[in-house]
């Protein structure tokens, strides 16, 4: 099978692919134009970030699956594959742990005012009352999506004392020990800190909006590592403005351009200016699942996910 390595990627991956007898294509180091000539030559496609629309899949005739390297797959044409009988597959569990402790950081870092108060020191400042933090202890965490992300945030919280708050609109019986799997209502009623883990897709986008955030039954500290896209930044900073966040911290912007090489302010730049400029928001550039580890992790289970389907280079 002829395999296109559309974005660098470790090198796990054309290393066990190749060792299977598959022929491995390093695409991400040709001009666009030869790029386009070798995909539309390809039955296997590798990607992280790059666009595979229904255009780009109806160019090659002979394309059988379609891996990511990552969790989300809001940069394949999914449906497209589905109806053509092209598998997509992806690698979630590579950088689940990043994620999850990407989340405890995001977490205390909020309560405990670490960015303010590293601020202060540094400009000579002691406002040790000022600066007095929120226990994490005896808090009701609740998880929006708990699938590899939100479980492996939910795993992280053990040991702090929390009780956690499991949603998943797809996923059932996932309740155990220190785990109460509820509805979405209970969620907005119970919790301190909510917490997303969603893909972004038709039904997410947006997902916490004015409406969403006029239904918590108190404030909440609030925590997003997933896409940027399923929150409406405005409602978001108008509901802290008004005391129903009382802080956030994003790793993900729904101003991120598609191939998360920067932001784009072109949509809503003076919410962009808003959101930078707000002081009890912490930005992190979707870094969240970037690890060492990760990366590799990543490769290994994109890796063993293909062979299993295609372990020779004749299947």
């Amino acid at each position: 099978m002829r395999i296109g390595i559309v974005d660098p990627v470790h090198a796990i991956i054309s290393d066990r692919l190749r060792r299977a007898g598959h022929a491995i294509v390093s695409l991400h180091s040709l001009s666009p134009e030869e790029r386009a000539s070798e995909m539309d030559r390809c039955q296997g496609l590798v990607v992280r970030s790059s666009v595979i629309d229904a255009e780009r899949i109806d160019r090659s005739p002979g394309l059988r699956f379609i891996g990511r390297v990552g969790a989300g797959l809001e940069n394949i044409d999914v449906a497209h594959c589905h109806r053509k009988g092209i598998r997509v597959l992806n690698s979630p569990e590579g950088n689940r742990d990043g994620v999850g402790e990407s989340c405890v950081l995001l977490l205390l870092a909020l309560m405990k005012m670490l960015i303010p108060a590293n601020a202060s020191v540094r400009s000579g400042l002691w406002p040790r009352e000022a600066l007095r933090g929120t226990d994490l202890r005896g808090k009701t965490v609740g998880i929006i999506g708990f699938g590899q992300m939100g479980s492996a945030f939910a795993e992280k919280l053990r040991g702090f004392g929390v009780r956690v708050l499991g949603h998943d609109k797809y996923r059932h019986g996932f309740s155990r020990a220190g785990i109460e799997e509820c509805g979405l209502e209970q969620v907005m009623r119970e919790s301190d800190v909510i917490s997303l883990h969603l893909p972004l897709n038709g039904e997410t986008a947006h997902y916490v909006d004015d409406t969403f955030l006029h239904s918590l039954k108190k404030p909440v500290w609030f925590i997003n590592t997933s896409r940027g896209g399923v929150v409406h930044t405005k409602a978001l900073l108008d509901a802290m403005d008004d005391g129903r966040v009382i802080a956030a911290g994003l790793d993900v912007l729904e101003f991120e351009r598609p191939t998360l090489e920067g932001l784009d302010p072109s949509s809503d730049p003076n919410t962009l200016a808003r959101l930078l400029a707000h002081d009890r928001v912490i930005l992190t550039p979707h870094i969240a699942g970037v690890t060492h580890e990760g990366k590799v992790r990543m490769a290994e289970v994109l890796a063993t996910k293909i062979l299993h389907h295609f372990p020779h280079a004749t299947s």
